[in-house]
């Protein structure tokens, strides 16, 4: 009987390479979205940077390994032998559900994805102890990190709608300042625009960099004896000062002494730091169950006890996770980046749906996109009574498109967007992101990504009158996404774990041929469509 718990580690590790190649082709939209539609980096240099940021921000993970450990359900109320069954069904739920996803071109969120498998699978485990001990439903609290699944939803509805219109807000003010005619603009401009933007993405990388070592909680005389993350947390207002002073006299000197386009300097770096998040935050997503089995599985066998009777309460302490791992993921990580196909499709989806000029649309609009177009123009009639006509003139020169950018894009070097809506795509996501963090609120990064991008694409005026209903019914069909991973992740997950309890090893034979079925479908079927250009 031991043989079989070792076969599950085994899956679970071959699993845990499995589900970083899908978890990185969806979340790679997180940050190549910007600086591939600007254009105003080579692919080459774009994916050396990301491909940095990835390998840095997996260094920088450990901490947040606790999640799949403790996050979402109670482990000292399960046995070994159940806890393993749950981490089973959430890594073959995941897998399955991020290479759908990515074979649709739809970007998603990993972390919502894992969140909702260990709480469906971790639920159907405790309904089966309940039912097998004749107990209550209303027992189904003692198994179940309530509070954190509240806020997980919290978080998804909160982001969805604050990342929207602080990225459309933004956007607008930037354009009004800087129009498209920004490269005229007086040095100083760019660079108070260049100081704003890397201090923001400088104390980004600081949050969600230095705070997830081993080192933040360590404290330093230099910061007069106080711990890293306690000096970030607590001196925000005068580090964004100084940061701010620094980086625009830095920006000024680039621009006036050597030259330099300080708006690709802002996309490089903006591009590193989300990389980098995007592998600090999620990595767990996609190797913290194969580790917290790991863990588990050598407590047990230096136990001594059998499987049935040895309580997962190990899992409540924290353990850090060997570097090598990290380092092993982290170059996993890379390759995928480098050469998935479909991180390239999820990618396109996006940059589509926020492109300046015109493509082929590829979501048919509904009665819903419509209804949202014809309130919002609307709106923007009535505002246009309301403002007097020298203000409107001067907010229509403001926000003339030019040719480059409006005529239909059918050519690899035209770009998608100019560079300002992509710094502000970036900065913004970045500063959101890690407000986030320093208040320790639940928040996607795809999300946030995701809908900072749209708005800041609505408001800079992307959405035409023609394209505006194509482009909502997109957005629409990408949330709806969301929603349908949260309760396919739920459900699937859930049933998985009704699967192997009831037929055992035949049971996780039957699942890991049904996903391994599915997923050589998906990707036969992703082959025969046309290979995307980006």
């Amino acid at each position: 009987m031991e043989n079989i718990y070792l076969f599950i580690l085994i899956a679970l590790i071959v699993l845990a390479f499995a589900d970083l190649i899908v978890g990185v082709s969806n979340d790679a939209v997180n940050f190549l979205n910007s600086a591939i539609g600007s254009k105003v980096l080579s692919f080459k240099t774009l994916m050396i940077i990301a491909s940095l940021g990835v390998f840095v921000g997996c260094v920088y993970s450990s901490g947040m390994m606790e999640v799949a450990r403790k996050g979402i359900f109670n482990p000292g109320e399960f046995l070994f032998n159940e806890i393993m069954i749950i981490f089973m069904a959430v890594m073959i739920t995941d897998i399955l559900i991020l290479d759908l996803f990515n074979s649709w071109g739809l970007p998603t969120s990993t972390t919502v994805s894992i969140v909702f498998e260990l709480l469906g699978a971790s639920v159907a485990m405790a309904l089966i102890k309940i039912g097998v001990d004749n107990g209550s439903f209303t027992d189904l609290a003692t198994y179940i990190n309530t509070s954190k699944a509240t806020q997980i939803i919290l978080g998804i509805l909160l982001s969805v709608f604050v990342a929207f219109s602080i990225g459309a807000i933004v956007q607008w003010v930037s354009r009004l300042l800087l129009s498209y005619d920004f490269k005229t603009k007086a040095t100083w401009v760019g660079s108070i625009f260049g100081g704003i933007a890397l201090t923001a993405i400088s104390y980004f990388v600081l949050m969600k960099g230095i705070k997830g070592t081993s080192y933040a909680g360590e404290s330093f005389d230099l910061i007069g004896g106080m711990t890293i993350k306690d000096f970030l947390e607590s001196n925000v207002i005068t580090i964004v000062t100084y940061s701010s002073i620094i980086w625009s006299l830095i920006s000024f000197s680039l621009i006036r002494f050597f030259n330099v386009d300080i708006y690709k300097v802002i996309i490089g770096a903006g591009t590193f730091a989300l990389a980098l998040a995007f592998a600090g935050n999620d990595l767990v997503n996609f190797i913290g169950v194969p580790i917290a089995a790991w863990q588990s599985y050598e407590a047990w066998v230096a136990s001594g006890v059998a499987a049935n009777e040895f309580s997962m309460q190990v899992l409540a302490s924290k353990v850090p996770t060997p570097n090598f791992l990290l380092i092993i993921a982290g170059i996993v990580m890379v390759v995928t980046l480098w050469f998935s196909k479909k991180a390239r499709r999820v990618v396109k989806t996006e940059i589509d749906l926020s492109t300046q000029g015109e493509v082929s649309e590829r979501f048919n609009p509904n009665f819903l996109s419509r209804f949202i177009v014809m309130v919002g123009s609307s709106i923007s009639t009535l505002f246009s009574k309301i403002l007097p006509s020298s203000v409107k003139k001067t907010i229509e020169k403001r926000f003339e498109v030019p040719e480059i950018l409006t005529s239909k894009i059918d050519t690899s070097d035209r770009p998608a967007f100019d560079v300002i809506r992509a710094s502000v795509n970036l900065v913004v996501a970045g500063i959101l992101i890690s407000f986030a963090t320093s208040y320790k609120l639940p928040l996607s990064t795809t999300y946030v990504t995701f809908m900072v991008a749209m708005g800041t694409s609505l408001s800079d005026r992307a959405w035409g009158s023609e394209s505006a209903v194509y482009r909502v019914s997109g957005v629409l069909n990408v949330i709806g996404g969301w929603f349908l991973t949260a309760l396919s992740a739920f459900s699937i997950s859930a049933l998985v774990v009704f699967m192997i309890t009831q037929l055992k090893f035949i049971g996780i034979l039957l699942v890991i041929s049904i996903v391994t079925f599915l997923i050589i479908r998906n990707h036969i079927n992703f082959k025969k469509r046309d290979e995307v250009k980006l």
